[in-house]
């Protein structure tokens, strides 16, 4: 009995010298051992790192992420659901009124990120600032329009 837990100890102990070795020793000898300045810079999508990392991201970012998460979710709930469709079309129409109110939840969703305008990646100044979209000496940049100059003075 001892000599089981002997081959399965020696084995353990072989597998974790190879991983050690790996790591520590053959590593050492196989990466590139050039030193850089840019090996130390921030990575972030291929692009160069400029300015800080605590600055404020715009809110359409996440919407537009989670909106994408959300019907990436959906076609996963969808692709089983499908390939037993028949199947199941033995236990009556429940099954497709169940996929509709599921797809119907989601548009109702998907219609109201798009009425609120969350979709819409590129907004006027205006419309951010709470104002009308196309009114007239709108604020192009960070000008300040007649109203807010009189407020000022």
């Amino acid at each position: 009995m001892h000599v089981q837990f002997a081959n399965i100890v020696v084995f353990c102990v072989v597998g974790a010298l190879f991983v050690i070795l790996n790591v520590s020793v053959v590593s050492r000898i196989l990466r590139p051992t050039v030193r850089d300045p840019e090996k130390y810079e921030t990575y972030e999508c291929g692009e160069p790192a400029i300015g800080s990392a605590w600055i404020r991201f715009d809110m359409r970012f996440y919407t537009i992420a989670l909106v994408f998460v959300i019907f990436a979710v959906e076609v996963a709930f969808m692709y089983p659901w499908a390939l037993v469709f028949k199947q199941l079309s033995a236990v009556g129409p429940f099954v497709f009124i169940e996929m509709v109110v599921f797809l119907l939840i989601l548009a109702v969703g998907f219609i109201y990120a798009w009425a609120k305008g969350d979709l819409e990646w590129v907004r006027s100044i205006a419309s951010q600032r709470g104002g009308p979209e196309g009114r007239s000496g709108s604020n192009p940049g960070n000008q300040t329009d007649s109203s807010e100059r009189k407020n000022a003075a």
